[in-house]
């Protein structure tokens, strides 16, 4: 037996088989509902959901995926990188934070950059925009963070000729479309950073000594995640073609865990969590969706539902702080499942 397959854990558990194999269909039930109700019963009129239903909804969720980030992604980078089994150079240095900041930071310049290009393209169109949607907002109107196309400035009867109805008509299709993609590239972001976790912890549930407290604690913390991304996914302001957007992202989301379960068990003869290789991919895996939703959480959702948002300047206290309390208790929750998982 090679000296990395020492290093660790290599008999794995294969108790509860028949329970770990019906984990699967739980907990995609489990992550489907949480990610696909919101979505649902936004846009069908058969639930008559109350609006303030949906609002909680939607700060609950990003005190989710705030916690989830440093909780459920960054202790556990830190952990799996400063594994024993791994060779000297993981460990003269905090690789965790270095890959988590790094991520980040290219988050963060691929954002700038992106803007940058949207935003010269709607000028030379002649197209105002709101850079971060609270235009709309304030006319009542949810939009995600993005370039938001506005018919501020319609044109005058006696300028109006053909030519000049196909531009301005060609700027609002533009811009709409604009809007559209950098919805749906925010959201699959956002997605991108929690499918990698899903499929982790969805293989250490396949072949973890502690399956019972690990297999209840996960039903919560999926379905928890999937309201947060479902939520999300229920206010994207999308054109009916694009409709199917927001099913798919709920879908692929509630399928990622059970993936990985199923993938544990086909493994867990030779699968060892607790090599060299396996700690240095799921730290560095971690890491990354740590950054990724780090800065999904604190910039595109805190800082601008409240710190940017006219509505949030402009709202009751008791409104405020019933926000503030709901973001506050997805995150405690979602802290509070970081014991067992």
């Amino acid at each position: 037996m090679s000296e990395e397959l020492q290093c660790g854990a290599v008999e794995n558990e294969h108790t509860y088989t028949g329970l770990r194999i019906a984990s699967i269909f739980v907990i995609l039930a489990g992550s489907s509902f949480g990610a696909l109700f919101p979505v649902i019963a936004k846009r069908n009129p058969f639930f008559s959901v109350p609006k303030t239903v949906y609002e909680f909804a939607k700060y609950f969720g990003s005190g989710v995926i705030i916690a989830t980030a440093f909780i459920h992604l960054l202790a556990p980078a830190f952990e799996a990188l400063g594994n024993e089994c791994l060779g000297e150079g993981w460990k003269t240095y905090p690789w965790a934070a270095a890959i988590t900041m790094m991520s980040t930071f290219a988050l963060f310049l691929t954002e700038l950059f992106a803007f940058r290009i949207g935003t010269a393209k709607l000028e030379a169109l002649k197209v105002d925009y709101d850079p971060h949607g609270h235009a709309l907002a304030q006319a009542g109107h949810h939009s995600a963070h993005g370039p938001e196309a506005e018919r501020s400035h319609p044109p005058k009867e006696k300028e109006v000729d053909s030519s000049d109805v196909e531009a301005h008509d060609h700027a609002r299709v533009t811009a709409f479309y604009s809007t559209t993609m950098a919805q749906i590239i925010g959201v699959s972001i956002l997605e991108f950073g929690v499918i990698f976790h899903s499929v982790l912890i969805g293989l250490t549930l396949a072949v973890d000594e502690d399956f019972k407290v690990l297999f209840i604690v996960l039903v919560f913390h999926q379905t928890f995640e999937g309201l947060g991304l479902g939520s999300r996914l229920a206010y994207l302001d999308l054109p009916d073609a694009w409709s199917w957007a927001r099913y798919a992202g709920a879908v692929a989301y509630g399928l990622t865990t059970p993936i990985g379960i199923a993938i544990g068990l086909g493994v867990r003869s030779t699968y060892n969590p607790g090599s060299s290789t396996a700690s240095a991919v799921s730290g560095c895996l971690d890491a990354i969706s740590a950054g990724i939703l780090l800065y999904t959480g604190l910039v595109e959702l805190l800082a601008h539902e409240f710190v940017f948002n006219p509505e949030a300047h402009k709202a009751p206290l008791g409104k405020l702080l019933y926000s503030i309390g709901c973001m506050v208790l997805g995150a405690g929750l979602m802290s509070l499942l970081g014991r067992w998982a």
